[in-house]
């Protein structure tokens, strides 16, 4: 299926490439502004220049830095909330505790098991993950990005609001009312979650300016290329900087929240704080450029697929395969092609919008591998912590350790930015995002590897072998309750797993928003980022099937299996998207599209002032 989908894309692509002089005609004549963006002193590159110039990122908006605030926010509620989880659900309620504090022992409340948690964690990352869809699609048609934004803030402190109950003294004592608020919230919070992560992103990035390369001379006399996916890629950097640094701190101040107060004062926090964002998207409402919702354009990026598909099957797959792949799959679609008497009625954009759409099919081919990435990643939310607990811990909480993976990405992510990027664009190796993407799935492969040796050597030195995580048994002492003793190797021996996945997040999750906005079609932005986001919903279905692996004594090959997958998945996916690489210019540089739609649910009654449209 994803070969069917890209390859049609990077033909149609390759038979249709303009020189770039070319491309610099039908760029100007969008909008019929000549020189849209441009200044007197910038000009377009022309083809030696994308291939020598060192290209560089613009300026940034302060308006960015105020949506990332919301996202820093938004995200130090949703991780400082999910990473008590696990011990919330796993681990029994302290004996003589009402609140879950374990103190000096181990934190707890339902007292269900690695797996229980493993698997309602992981269904957790499945709504979370399921529901941008929806909220990609109320955005896109009907509300708008901004309005969409508002309301699922108001949606998920309502679910956060039940958790809290969940975790109150007069309900967690009782296992069977605790688990019932707890999961009717944490389905609520997902809703609201899942409405705003598709449409804060491409909010963001919409309040760039520059949407074409451009020449520009430096004070220091040299001419570089302004290159809007390198100020995308900077921006998409620092905010998920900003992401980690809400994580960071929610997860690291909800670990002894929960440890010392208990769970009530864990999930509190981050309600309280996630009421600042309503308050800041209202000082930002006549600030942020907005786009308009132009109703369903879904149904026709659909259907227009379909057509393209018309006439390509057969039951011979010889011809099926020469037809899909003759590169003419979009171009027989475009409107041009077609005679205005047999033009459907929904057919009502231009032949650029259909070059933007089969950019979008591409991009979302892309993300179909992505589930291979996320199941890696998605480790150190559940087995990672419990590794931990059998470890020599000192002293810390189990699940502190998970911040390892946040504080390095606020390390690294500068150090790439500043000096690992320019460096290799200053040498003029082309680290694409195709590129990225791979080398992320082999950094992922390389974590696994560490946490599968850890696991060995765990198993090793256990007094009860195999069974590190389970009841001292009766030949050893054991009485039927006393757990296991921890295994004298220091937990920041997982260290290395955590570091390794914050680089395979720089390569391969950061360069997943980029992907989504850059190619997508303007008025499908949040639709292409929730299917991006989508792939996590697909990653944690395989986790549900992979959780008889995550339990004693089979993590081992837990880890191992991760390994491969993500190693698997990274050399695959560099095979089939190399050639879709080489035309990652001509992609970025593709007209916008124009679409004649009736006007529908627009933002408010500013949303048509000149200063608040969005100029691409």
């Amino acid at each position: 299926m994803t070969t069917r989908i890209v390859d049609p894309v990077v033909n149609a692509a390759a038979h249709d490439v303009e020189d770039v002089e070319k491309r610099r005609e039908s760029l100007v004549r969008v909008s019929g502004e000549a020189r849209d963006g441009l200044s007197d002193n910038e000009t377009l590159p022309t083809d030696d220049e994308l291939r020598t110039l060192r290209r560089v990122a613009d300026t940034i908006p302060w308006g960015v830095y105020t949506i990332a605030f919301i996202e820093l926010v938004e995200r130090f509620s949703y991780y400082g909330t999910t990473v008590v989880f696990t011990n919330f659900i796993q681990q029994p309620l302290p004996a003589g505790s009402s609140t879950g504090a374990g103190f000096e022992g181990q934190s707890g409340a339902l007292d269900m098991g690695q797996q229980a948690s493993t698997g309602i964690g992981t269904f957790n990352q499945f709504w979370v993950y399921l529901t941008p869809l929806l909220g990609a699609y109320v955005a896109d048609a009907y509300f708008g990005r901004y309005r969409t934004i508002c309301m699922a803030l108001v949606i998920a402190i309502f679910g956060h609001v039940i958790l809290v109950i969940s975790a109150i003294p007069p309900v967690i004592t009782k296992p069977q009312n605790s688990l019932a608020a707890f999961i009717i919230g944490l389905l609520i919070m997902g809703v609201g979650t899942g409405a705003f992560k598709p449409n804060i992103s491409p909010l963001i990035a919409e309040q760039l300016p520059m949407t074409k390369m451009t020449i520009k001379t430096t004070k220091g006399g040299e001419r570089v290329i302004v290159d809007p996916a390198v100020t995308s890629s900077r921006v998409y950097h620092y905010f998920y900087l900003f992401i980690n640094i809400g994580a960071l701190v929610g997860q690291i101040g909800m670990v002894y929240s929960e440890k010392y107060v208990g769970f009530w004062l864990a999930y509190l926090l981050p309600t309280l704080m996630l009421c600042i964002c309503p308050l800041v998207m209202w000082y930002g409402r006549d600030r942020y450029t907005r786009t308009p919702p132009t109703g369903s354009v879904l149904s026709k990026a659909v259907k227009l697929f379909l057509r393209a598909n018309k006439g390509c099957w057969s039951i011979n797959p010889v011809t099926t395969y020469k037809r899909l792949h003759d590169g003419m799959f979009w171009e027989r679609v475009k409107p041009s092609a077609i005679a205005s008497s047999q033009r459907p009625s929904w057919m009502t954009f231009d032949d650029h919008w259909v070059d933007e759409v089969s950019r979008g099919f591409a991009a979302c081919s892309v993300f179909l591998w992505y589930p291979l990435y996320w199941v890696t990643y998605n480790q150190i939310n559940n087995n990672l912590t419990s590794q931990a607990a059998v470890m020599k811990l000192n002293g810390l909480p189990n699940d502190i350790l998970s911040n390892l993976d946040p504080f390095a990405l606020i390390i690294l992510i500068p150090i790439f930015d500043l000096f690992i990027y320019p460096a290799l664009r200053k040498a003029k190796i082309n680290f694409s995002p195709i590129k990225k993407i791979a080398a992320g799935f082999y950094c992922g492969s390389l974590a696994m590897v560490w946490a599968c040796v850890i696991q060995y050597y765990i198993y090793k030195k256990s007094v009860c072998g195999s069974d590190a995580a389970g009841l001292l048994p009766a030949s050893l002492g054991g009485d039927g309750e006393t757990t296991c003793p921890t295994v004298d190797i220091n937990v920041w021996a997982q260290t290395g797993s955590y570091v390794l996945i914050a680089i395979s997040e720089i390569f391969a999750s950061i360069t997943s928003l980029e992907y989504a906005f850059s190619k997508a079609p303007r008025n499908m932005r949040s639709l292409v980022t929730s299917v991006a986001l989508f792939m996590s919903a697909i990653s944690a279905a395989i986790g549900e099937a992979l959780v008889p692996l995550s339990t004693d004594p089979l993590l081992v090959w837990n880890y191992g299996t991760m390994a491969l997958i993500s190693f698997f998945g990274g050399t695959c996916f560099w095979l089939m998207y190399r050639e879709l690489d080489r035309e990652e210019d001509h992609l970025n540089m593709l007209p916008v599209g124009e679409m004649e739609t009736k006007p529908k649910d627009i933002e408010d009654p500013h949303e048509d002032a000149p200063t608040r449209e969005l100029k691409d």
